[in-house]
This record gives C-alpha cells, structure tokens and sequence, in this order.
C-alpha cells in the first residue's frame, strides 16, 4: 500500500494526540481524578484534596498535566478552582484509542 504524504501527517497527528492523552493518563492519581470527575459533574480541588493521601501542590501537578492535555478544564470560583471533564477531548481521546487499536 501507498501513503501519500498527506495520509502519513494524518496517522502521526492522531498518534501525537493519543500519546499526549496517553502520557497525561499516565498515573495512578490522574485516573482517579478522571474518574472521579467522570462521576460528576464537576468538582473543586479542595474536595479532591480530601479524598486522596497526597500534598495540595503534588495534586496541583496532576491537575496541570491533565488540564494541558485538554482532558480536564478548570474554572476559578476564588477561593477555589473548579474542575471538570472536558468532554469534547475526552470524547476525542477515546474515539483515538479506540482507532488506534481497531477496538
């Protein structure tokens, strides 16, 4: 089979963005936060916090990898942040897996 140029930007552009979904997906307190805002509409860092046995600043991390993937978006309410799934990206990050790996 031929690929025209054309053809390979597109298999490596959705490999860049499944792997960019991939790496922020990355750990174990990242899926739990995606999971947990999975579960609910929406949720502040705070009420996060309380769930999970690590520092407000290592949460703040997670909480920036996912949100520069694109899989989360925050919003800030002061004193808090509020957090939810960005569910354009996270329709897209599945739909990418699932062609990746013909699920």
């Amino acid at each position: 089979m031929v690929f025209t140029n054309k053809k390979i930007d597109s298999i490596k552009d959705k490999q860049i963005r499944a792997a960019r979904y991939a790496k922020a997906m990355g750990h174990p307190v990242r899926m739990y936060v995606l999971q947990l805002l999975a579960s609910q509409s929406c949720c502040y860092s705070g009420d996060i916090t309380e769930d999970l046995p690590v520092a407000k600043s290592t949460l703040s991390q997670h909480l920036k990898e996912l949100k520069n993937a694109g899989l989360i978006q925050g919003e800030i309410e002061a004193p808090k942040i509020k957090y939810c799934l960005n569910k354009e990206n996270w329709e897209e990050a599945k739909s990418l897996f699932n062609e990746l790996f013909n699920i």
